[in-house]
């Protein structure tokens, strides 16, 4: 335990989420009063005093958007790096897997990163109206974010104090391989199956973001959000490494495969969370249309088609598919 505790780079991202914690709680008060004392149409002093106090929350969530983010990428460089220490880990698979925390923790994380995505969203309409009419919204929402960040605090201290370096851990292969002939892909579906799916729900995404179908938008971009992990993992992965037997969403974020991880996972996660938030904002908030739908497409396209590519490649160079 204390090797983790004392390793730099946790110590760097502990202290960053304590330190963020504590900027985020003056936010918290000032959301807290917002929900309770906000009404645009009144002249008082107080009114107005909330008014300026409620700039200063904007600027400390996006702040908070943008710290986040950066110790999103940070954390899983640093449960990577300490593969190292533990027995039996060879990335950072079996670092998160290494006491009931880590996955958790990680969801957790995501989860926050789409929430915040969504108050970026509501932000920007409530910006555009007249009288803020979306002010009291925004507010919950960020009291929403804070508590889930106060869980996540907590998980942070909890995965990393219970690490044990002398426990040995599953390996990648062991956790995402097929053991005994088990079919790790979901529903049942096999590898040509799960590929159909993934490209067929890519298209309806597309289709249903481009024509407005925002409560379907939002299913088929939920549910290929879904497969494309499991066709990341089992299939496009395996040509990322070059070895059918090599089915791990965490050793393409290594050095060894010029980190292209980063950039597959962070354009489905961007692209998918993006896209939704947009959707339901435009739907708390009553618009008609969704945003930023060009940027959603280009985000999906690019994990799409950075995904094929090593499919396509391999087999040019070798004629033959894993």
């Amino acid at each position: 335990m204390n090797e983790i505790l004392f390793s730099n780079q946790v110590i760097i991202y502990l202290l960053s989420e304590s330190l963020l914690f504590v900027l985020l709680f003056i936010a918290f008060v000032v959301s807290i009063k917002i929900v309770i004392k906000w009404d645009f149409d009144s002249f008082s002093q107080k009114q107005f005093r909330l008014e300026k106090e409620a700039y200063l929350v904007s600027t400390i969530t996006i702040f908070l958007f943008i710290i986040k983010f950066i110790l999103l990428i940070y954390f899983v460089f640093t449960i990577d790096s300490l593969s190292i220490l533990i027995a039996g880990a060879m990335c950072g698979a079996g670092v998160v897997t290494a006491n009931e925390y880590g996955t958790y923790l990680l969801l957790f994380k995501l989860i926050i990163i789409a929430t915040l995505i969504l108050w970026f969203y509501l932000n920007s309409y409530d910006t555009h109206t007249k009288n803020y009419l979306h002010m009291k919204k925004k507010s919950l929402l960020f009291i929403a974010i804070f508590i889930s960040i106060i869980f996540e605090l907590f998980l942070d201290f909890q995965y990393f104090t219970n690490i044990d370096t002398h426990q040995p851990v599953s390996c990648c292969s062991t956790l995402f391989g097929q053991l005994e002939g088990a079919n790790p892909l979901p529903f049942g579906l096999t590898i040509p199956l799960l590929l159909t799916l993934f490209y067929l729900l890519y298209f309806l995404t597309i289709l249903t973001l481009k024509t407005n179908y925002r409560v379907l938008y939002i299913v088929s971009n939920l549910l290929f959000l879904y497969l494309a992990y499991y066709a990341v993992v089992y299939f496009f992965g395996t040509y990322i490494y070059q070895l059918p037997t090599h089915k791990c969403p965490f050793c393409m974020l290594q050095s060894d495969y010029f980190y292209i991880g980063y950039i597959i996972w962070g354009s489905l996660f961007l692209g998918t969370f993006i896209g939704i938030s947009d959707a339901l904002s435009s739907i708390w908030t009553t618009r008609k249309y969704i945003k930023n739908s060009r940027l959603v497409i280009s985000m999906l396209t690019l994990f799409v088609v950075l995904s094929s590519i090593y499919v396509i490649i391999y087999y040019f160079r070798n004629g033959v598919w894993l």
